[in-house]
């Protein structure tokens, strides 16, 4: 099958939904399907040195961020020749403008957002057209996969115009759209609802985000499927020998959604019992976050716990390797309800144990690999006893983390995750998982 995915970029930092969108385009091209990756808003930051794009050199930027939020404030833009307004979707552009400006933040395009979701009938028609316009002339693909149920504004005008069936995969919008002032929050809630009946299928990336947003959606049941996140496992190894001293590791965005400073507060506490215990700090750092990571910084000093922390901002797909494997557990105490959470099975894939929140999409991750503990949601202290049971029982953590990656290994491959899409998108699924 002809296959087009169409994936927000962010401009300048990693982002789950990017990396899996990315692995499951390649994973089905090793399947012999002809796949691509269409860049919508901002450009792609991927772990690998050549994205998966499409198949031109100078990949496009559809529904530029620029663009999209010009016509937001001045509509009549959009009526002015291609050649005039092209060069705002420049990928050099854009990327530079990201970093300047926080054009990924929801809480300050709430207008705009509820505009791109209405699609044909929002400001920015003119570059829904031209999105449609290029699939019908250079891509006429024989399915369309939609990363996220934020783009469900494209899909009434895509089935019209190219007569193929429209999937959706529901990763991450609640926090995200949750996060909106009112009456966005509403309207962009009620405009997604709206659009249900032009997706053919809703791939959900957990059962617990499954019946979240089937319920918000009212997605019929026939239609919604879960199909859990792989990973490539190529390069996750676990450690040789175990750390010593033991570090508690974290990989993930350095901000307070993710509970970066539930984990310092644990992490304070649990040195009274295991005071050689050290803390890495690994992820994407933004602008935005450094006033929150300073703040993080502050209370470890108050403690005196700072010269046993390491912070890693911004690494490489080469150091994270080499980080997660000189974790001896993890945690991101995330505070709000992960759909899935990539960070787990990349620990989990080299041997190395978790302590996660008791909600969302944690317990059926633990339950499945039986690679971890669950804690109380937000709560320091109870993450620093689940801690401490896994520190005084180094047999016990180390044989969590020999489960967990073998879990991963049967459970969480990129094959396995492109597999069931396949079977999804080709109308071989059998029975549905909703």
């Amino acid at each position: 099958m002809k296959i087009t995915l169409l994936t927000p970029g962010t401009g300048h930092f990693f982002c789950g939904s990017c990396l899996r969108d990315s692995a499951l385009a390649k994973a089905l091209r090793a399947r012999g399907h002809d796949v691509f990756v269409v860049p919508l808003y901002l450009p792609f930051v991927l772990e690998e040195e050549a994205p998966l794009l499409t198949n031109q050199e100078s990949p496009r930027i559809f529904l530029g961020g620029v663009n999209m939020f010009l016509q937001q404030k001045l509509p009549w833009l959009g009526r002015l020749p291609r050649w005039l307004m092209g060069g705002l979707d420049s990928p050099r552009l854009l990327r530079w403008l990201s970093r300047k400006s926080e054009m990924t933040q929801a809480t300050e395009l709430g207008a705009m957002i509820v505009s791109t979701m209405r699609g044909d009938q929002g400001r920015q028609v003119a570059e829904v057209e031209r999105l449609v316009n290029w699939l019908a002339a250079a891509e006429r693909p024989d399915a369309i996969c939609l990363s996220n149920g934020m783009l469900l504004g494209l899909a009434p005008r895509l089935r019209d115009a190219l007569g193929v069936p429209i999937y959706c995969t529901l990763q991450g919008e609640a926090p995200f759209l949750d996060s909106l002032r009112e009456p966005f929050l509403a309207d962009a809630w009620q405009a997604m609802r709206e659009r249900v009946g032009a997706i053919e299928g809703f791939i959900a990336v957990s059962h617990y985000y499954g019946q979240l947003m089937g319920e918000r959606l009212d997605i019929p049941a026939e239609r919604l499927h879960i199909v859990q996140n792989g990973i490539d496992l190529e390069d996750f190894e676990p450690a040789a020998e175990p750390a010593s001293p033991p570090v508690l590791g974290y990989l993930a965005r350095m901000c307070a959604d993710k509970g970066l400073h539930t984990l310092v507060d644990a992490f304070i506490e649990v040195r009274e019992r295991h005071p050689d215990l050290r803390l890495k700090v690994v992820g994407v750092m933004l602008p935005e976050d450094r006033r929150y990571v300073e703040a993080c910084k502050q209370k470890l000093a108050d403690a005196g716990a700072l010269q046993q922390t390491s912070f890693h901002a911004n690494v490489s797909r080469e150091e994270k390797l080499v980080h997660l494997r000189q974790f001896s557990l993890f945690s991101v105490p995330a505070t709000y309800g992960e759909s899935f959470g990539l960070y787990l099975i990349e620990a989990l894939a080299s041997g190395v144990p978790v302590v996660q929140p008791r909600h969302a999409s944690f317990p059926e991750l633990i339950e499945r690999t039986d690679g971890g503990l669950l804690c109380k949601p937000d709560d320091a202290p109870d993450l620093a006893r689940t801690l401490d049971q896994l520190l005084s029982d180094p047999e016990r953590m180390q044989g969590m983390g020999a489960r967990g990656r073998l879990a991963v290994h049967e459970h969480f491959t990129v094959d396995r995750m492109a597999r069931e899409v396949e079977a999804i998108v080709t109308g071989r699924h059998g029975v549905h998982t909703g």
